[in-house]
């Protein structure tokens, strides 16, 4: 491994100027809003504020499957949140989510708006109200959240490790991609061998941990993810690809992975949703083109 540049960290850090890549104008030291903008309000009792990337994705895809179940209630507006251009740092989204990080939820059906907010807990959530794609048994609901939660701890390594050094940091850095290549096969191979002897996540049943799990890492055992994969030699995940390719196939999940999304081909992106029909008369290609 060749020797970076020697940097010795000041004794105390300063924010002087952007740090580069393709995130600095909008990254910054502190919270809260830096511009006034309402969030708008559709007809449905569920607003959606959100962008097309994993942590979106999850909850579009479980919004899809219990409208495919037949949950009415279940209808809702997804709104585009382009956070390049620092949309989550208006006011109103702040006010939904003070961490200023997409996907933010308002359920407009309590008596005052209740909002939801970190991906994990707004599928929790929406499991819970709607009793679905979450267990009852004992046994099954811990795995479900061992699993969900597992997620949500393992791909901040994925994204903000993995994917910013190989994929958006200005400067590539050996040692940093080195580090999290190696958590990442380390994470695939635990998918991998679990996968092996349970149909789903949570075993013989899909559910909410399959739905967190499918738009990091079964997008990336399909090469749907910072074209890595060559890099890391997904298609050697053999169980991992089979269940990703399970769950892609769901056509539930083909438009929950359509909303909000603003990169790749045209025809599968639907930048905004209000209603099932936004999905129009060219759904069947659209849905093609999702899997592309």
């Amino acid at each position: 491994m060749s020797d970076p540049a020697a940097y010795t960290p000041p004794t105390i850090w300063q924010w002087q100027k952007p740090n580069g890549g393709r995130f600095a104008h909008i990254n910054r030291p502190v919270a809260g809003a830096t511009h006034e903008q309402a969030l708008p309000v559709g007809r449905h009792p569920l607003q959606l504020y959100s962008l097309g990337t994993p942590n979106g994705v999850k909850v579009t895809i479980l919004l899809e499957e219990l409208l495919a179940l037949g949950h009415s209630g279940a209808e809702y507006d997804a709104w585009l949140i382009r956070i390049h251009e620092g949309q989550q740092f208006g006011s109103g989204f702040v006010a939904a989510n003070p961490n200023s990080k997409i996907p933010a939820l308002m359920d407009h059906s309590a008596a005052t708006p209740r909002r939801v907010f970190e991906s994990g807990a707004i599928l929790l959530y929406l499991a819970e109200k709607f009793d679905a794609f979450l267990s009852h048994d004992p046994d099954v609901r811990a795995e479900t959240l061992n699993w969900m939660f597992w997620q949500m701890g393992a791909a901040p390594l994925l994204g903000g490790g993995f994917g910013h050094f190989y994929a958006y940091a200005p400067t590539r850095i050996e040692y940093a991609i080195d580090r999290f290549t190696m958590e990442i096969k380390r994470q695939m191979d635990v998918l991998d061998q679990h996968l092996a002897e349970h149909e789903f996540m949570a075993g013989a049943e899909y559910s909410i941990a399959d739905m967190a799990i499918w738009p990091w890492y079964g997008a990336l055992a399909k090469g749907l993810l910072y074209e890595a994969g060559e890099f890391l030699q997904v298609q050697t995940y053999q169980h991992l690809n089979r269940w990703a390719e399970q769950i892609l196939a769901r056509p539930a999940v083909r438009r929950g992975r359509m909303v909000n999304r603003v990169m790749g081909d045209p025809a599968s992106q639907l930048h905004e949703r209000h209603e099932a029909s936004d999905f129009d008369t060219r759904t069947q290609d659209k849905l093609a083109a999702a899997k592309a």
